[in-house]
């Protein structure tokens, strides 16, 4: 096993893939924002597990903290296996009432942080396996969340592009996770709402989604994809 970079992991979805990863024997690199404390944190526990583990800090809006987190890995990590860009940023505004700066950050954070962590990954490293955190949203035109849900479509085109380009020495794949996460302050009508909307009725589970970044991991003729791991929402 080799190494494994999680960007945005200290804490939901992010968290329990560096975890999962780690168990799998993985040793981690750890991107964080601004929770370095939940970061040392999730650093000592994959250590715990005998893994090494390493934070960087880094804003994902920034153009200098995304061009430099590659090469500080790479000190650090001669080999680099996995690049999961789960980092993210998700606010609801309508196109009526999105702001420039509110466009940029999330342009910036969802599809701009991706796209030069991938070049770099290709130009560093050269071979190895790319997953990237994508969305359901993307098979639908919900206004309420429109600079996030173009982001992550055009982050579901530029997987498929980069698969295309860097095969075969690097697959590159992504997952959209669909109702997973429990919306803070939910009342028990509105979840039975959330239900109705999920053919499979039930909200799915933080580890389902590791279930899918393994099996892309272990089938090396798989490359391209966007696996939907949401109930059939999408349909």
């Amino acid at each position: 096993m080799t190494c494994a970079l999680v960007t945005g992991c200290t804490k939901r979805i992010g968290k329990t893939i560096a975890l999962d990863l780690a168990k799998q024997g993985y040793d981690i690199a750890i991107h964080y924002h601004s929770s370095r404390q939940e970061a040392e944190i999730l650093r000592d526990k994959i250590k715990s597990l005998g893994k090494n583990c390493q934070i960087y800090q880094a804003d994902l809006s920034c153009d200098e903290d995304i061009l430099n987190l590659l090469p500080r890995v790479k000190e650090d990590f001669a080999q680099l296996d996995i690049l999961v860009n789960n980092a993210s940023v998700f606010e609801p505004a309508t196109l009526e009432k999105t702001e420039m700066e509110f466009f940029n950050t999330h342009f910036a954070v969802n599809f701009k942080a991706p796209y030069f962590l991938i070049r770099d990954f290709a130009r560093i490293y050269q071979q190895g396996n790319i997953i990237n955190l994508v969305d359901t949203r993307i098979k639908k035109n919900d206004f309420t969340y429109s600079a996030y849900t173009l982001a992550k479509k055009a982050l579901a085109h530029l997987t498929e592009m980069a698969a295309l380009e860097f095969a075969p020495g690097i697959r590159v794949n992504g997952i959209c996770p669909g109702w997973i996460l429990m919306p803070e302050g939910a009342t028990e009508e509105y979840l039975e709402q959330l239900r109705q909307r999920v053919p499979m009725r039930q909200q799915g589970d933080k580890s389902q989604i590791c279930q899918a970044i393994r099996y892309l991991l272990k089938n090396d003729f798989v490359t391209g994809q966007l696996l939907f791991v949401n109930g059939g929402e999408h349909l």
